[in-house]
């Protein structure tokens, strides 16, 4: 930030606002979680156990029943907030802001309905309801006349990566969030707050949510066959993830936002729970493949098939209207891109446990396709508590995955620049043909 570390940054009302901050991110953070949970028992009937254990101990019915609710809840959400609430202000938009703002009552509910959605079986990800959520807190605390500009702006931010590692348990990543993607500095006065706050955060956390990593791997191997997979398989996972990334933004553009919520949620989501009765791994924001990815040895061709219907309801879903976060989702399409690509390599150079190309292939996903390199490959680490020689690998294949994903993303642009009419109006000549 331009003036997070300037003078007066580290006055007495800085400090107390951060610790005021950093608790009720941890706040909104373990609030949503626990709501989450809450539904997610109460639709799929089970007190125990993961929530794809749930969904599959859950009558084929039930998974159908449950989604039919979440897509009225969806449909009628959505269309009441755009039709009634006002305008929402996204969390980046608060961040630039002079003095942030965010409408309470419509960031409130959109946070509830993507929680609620995700809970009943939506595909998209949990993570943008407490990151919203906590960053509106901040902005109340931000109210504060004594606050500067660059205060404020930290402040915000810092709730929002807060909130992230509430929900997550991932103080670091909460923390490597705020710096990269919303602040894009690393000056000691911001990164002195953006760490307080998501430790705060996480700490409050463990009061109700239980301390330890989201997936929990099998025994891993790592090789020299696994270093040269991920320098190999960084670049295709880059172009698979930048693809995914604009049918996404494509179909999120495209969604109904007027009367016709009302039907295209419903009837997306009632499709998307009859998928579920042969392939229940399809409900939730992505976590249940991506446990089959780094629990188990699943076999090639239903990774093939788990790959292409995620990718498939996640692109419906955004179509017909619900919002969600995607990064759980980039993470469970990238860990079942690695192990797909990582089965085919075992044919060539046996010795590597699928789970350990699950990892590389989800980090270099979630980098490629949220355009968050360095957070990508810290929330992995993180995600899975996954030993240290993984580093290696996962740099490699991150890195590959960026550089495809910044060329393909450069080709539209300097196509556009190129066919653009220079100043003064003149269309641009056409190119003599080919000799």
């Amino acid at each position: 930030m331009a003036d997070g570390g300037s003078r007066g940054s580290w006055s007495w009302r800085f400090a107390v606002a951060t610790v005021v901050v950093g608790v009720l991110a941890g706040a909104a953070g373990t609030g949503l979680a626990l709501l989450l949970h809450a539904v997610q028992h109460l639709a799929y009937g089970y007190t125990e156990g993961s929530f794809l254990s749930g969904v599959e101990a859950a009558a084929p019915a039930r998974r159908v029943v449950a989604m039919a609710v979440g897509g009225i809840v969806a449909g009628t959400g959505w269309w009441a907030l755009y039709r009634f609430g006002q305008p929402l202000v996204g969390v980046e938009e608060a961040v630039a802001a002079r003095r942030p703002h965010m409408p309470a009552l419509s960031t409130t509910w959109h946070a509830l309905l993507q929680i609620v959605t995700v809970g009943l079986g939506s595909p998209l990800g949990r993570e943008t309801a407490p990151r919203q959520l906590a960053a509106l807190f901040a902005t109340a605390v931000c109210r504060h006349p004594g606050l500067t500009v660059g205060q404020r702006r930290v402040l915000v931010a810092s709730a929002a990566g807060g909130g992230l590692a509430a929900v997550y348990d991932v103080p670091l990543g909460g923390t490597v969030f705020t710096l990269e993607v919303l602040l894009g500095t690393w000056a000691v006065g911001a990164l002195v707050p953006a760490a307080a706050v998501a430790a705060l955060a996480t700490v409050i956390s463990w009061a109700a949510l239980p301390d330890e990593p989201a997936f929990h791997l099998t025994r891993l191997t790592v090789g020299a066959s696994l270093v040269v997979w991920s320098a190999v398989a960084g670049p295709l996972i880059g172009l698979c993830a930048h693809l995914f990334s604009r049918a996404c933004a494509r179909a999120g553009r495209s969604a109904p936002r007027g009367r016709m919520l009302l039907l295209t949620a419903p009837a997306a989501f009632v499709l998307i729970g009859l998928l579920a009765i042969p392939y229940p791994q399809l409900l939730g924001n992505g976590k249940g493949p991506a446990e089959v990815a780094f629990t188990t040895q699943p076999a090639l061709g239903l990774t093939a098939v788990l790959l292409a219907l995620r990718t498939l309801v996640v692109l419906l879903t955004l179509r017909a209207g619900a919002r969600g976060g995607l990064l759980t989702p980039s993470v469970a399409n990238g860990a079942l891109l690695g192990v797909l690509a990582g089965g085919v390599w075992a044919l060539v150079w046996p010795g590597t446990t699928l789970a350990a190309h699950a990892v590389v292939g989800g980090a270099a996903f979630l980098a490629a396709a949220q355009r968050i390199p360095l957070t990508a490959v810290v929330l992995m680490l993180e995600f899975t508590d996954a030993p240290r020689a993984l580093v290696v690998p996962v740099l490699f294949a991150t890195v590959g995955a960026m550089a495809v994903q910044r060329l393909c993303a450069a080709r539209p642009a300097r196509a556009h620049r190129r066919d653009r009419p220079p100043p003064g109006g003149a269309a641009p000549q056409p190119r003599p043909p080919a000799r």
